[in-house]
């Protein structure tokens, strides 16, 4: 994280003695990344954090990618996924690289156990749900909309709440996480270099940022499992007490919780290319947030992207709620890939469609990738396999050649509507 916070009770200088009511010590943790230059927190544990046991192999985590010499624009609508699992097993893989993984979760059961990802750091879009996220840093409180970034190695366990009625949707999320090592960051140019404060030219800040709470600590003795995933299998330990026993812990790593509605889209007087709308980074993957804002204020604007080559990324949106005005045949919940190399853009009759639009209420997520992506059996079982075709067909009405931006003749007529 970008700036130094704590919580909790700690003592005056590091690695001294800090004694708990009974006399005995504090158990002093460092708890940071790249061996010791990166971002870290110390935390002080009321038990050693070494006392474990009962260690075994429960399951593997690797996906199995299919159609990978296949490139191929995809359409995948993923609200028909039954819910199962819990927050952790519930998650299905749809896509994936040597850099990061992709999956949909619908919880259906209640997560039994704390987990930690010791493979990559985790960003989950919350859908529809809401509830908490007990950390080994505190408590996080979380509802529709939220981005909830969990960096790597840290202890937690996932709680939605209950549905208040039988037309609330249930619990949906989208995990992004990193398989390649790197960690999921504000983006650099967003932050001052000497001070790692939010610039002002940034579409969110410090403020934005919800920290985790108190209750902190839980003393507690029993037995309490804790699965760990590593080396692409998830594996099971178990701890004599309570695995969220910190006391107190400070620095600059941590989870936190930012609401995608805190992100003050920046526009032009022109259309605005997708780095604009970025909200996160790791190594060799970005993630953007597309999100209800003015369109462009030029005359004769063309408020829908202009067709593009992406020539080094692969391109992944979830559709989260509104009208994407670029695409036919998008619901809440599709996500479309559309590999490097391909061209892509506006379906036919949108770019006449858009035309004196002075506003857009999409929310999508996106994430680009710098290597290629390949489905999962899963996502094939999702796939619109028309999606490829749906570009084809007269892009323009006869009135538009006539030069009328609103798509009528010179003479005032209707035009000959030549797309579906």
């Amino acid at each position: 994280m970008p700036y130094y916070t704590k919580l909790g009770e700690l003592p005056k200088t590091r690695h001294t003695q800090f004694r708990r009511p009974d006399g005995a010590l504090y158990s002093e943790e460092l708890f940071g990344t790249e061996g010791f230059a990166g971002p870290t927190s110390t935390m002080y544990h009321i038990h050693p954090p070494t006392q474990v046991s009962g260690w075994k192999t429960l399951y593997s985590t690797k996906p199995e990618y299919v159609e990978m010499d296949t490139m191929r624009m995809r359409h995948l609508k993923t609200m028909p996924m039954k819910a199962h699992g819990d927050p952790i097993t519930g998650r299905v893989v749809l896509f994936g690289n040597e850099d990061c993984e992709m999956s949909i979760c619908v919880p259906k059961d209640p997560m039994e156990y704390h987990f930690k990802n010791g493979q990559g750091d985790e960003c989950l879009f919350i859908h529809h749900g809401s509830g908490t996220v007990y950390t080994s840093f505190g408590t996080l409180k979380f509802g529709p909309k939220d981005y909830i970034i969990i960096p790597k190695g840290i202890v937690y366990r996932m709680v939605f709440d209950p549905r208040k009625s039988k037309d609330e949707p249930g619990p949906r999320f989208l995990c992004i996480e990193t398989v390649n090592g790197s960690h999921i960051l504000p983006p650099p140019h967003y932050l001052s270099k000497k001070t790692s404060q939010f610039l002002e030219h940034a579409p969110y800040c410090e403020r934005d940022l919800r920290l985790p709470q108190l209750p902190l600590t839980y003393d507690e003795r029993g037995e309490f499992e804790v699965r760990i995933k590593a080396r692409n299998c998830v594996h099971s330990y178990v701890y004599a007490y309570h695995p969220l026993d910190l006391i107190g812990w400070d620095g600059c790593y941590y989870p936190y919780v930012f609401n995608v509605e805190d992100f003050a889209p920046i526009t032009g007087k022109l259309h605005m290319p997708p780095p604009i709308h970025q909200t996160f980074e790791a190594h060799n993957f970005v993630i953007c947030s597309f999100c209800p804002r003015l369109l462009d204020w030029h005359p004769e604007a063309i408020p829908v992207p202009y067709n593009h080559s992406n020539l080094d990324s692969d391109e992944v949106l979830y559709y989260v709620e509104g009208n994407y005005k670029a695409r036919k045949g998008i619901e809440v919940g599709s996500i479309t890939a559309h590999p490097q190399g391909i061209p892509h853009g506006p379906h036919p009759g949108t770019v006449e469609k858009s035309l004196g639009a002075k506003f857009t209420d999409e929310l999508a997520v996106m994430c680009d990738t710098f290597r290629p992506l390949y489905p999962t059996k899963a996502a094939l079982d999702l796939d619109d396999s028309k999606y490829p075709d749906s570009w084809q067909g007269e892009h323009f009405t006869t009135g538009s050649r006539n030069g009328h931006p609103d798509g009528k003749a010179a003479d005032g007529s209707e035009p000959v509507t030549t797309w579906a």
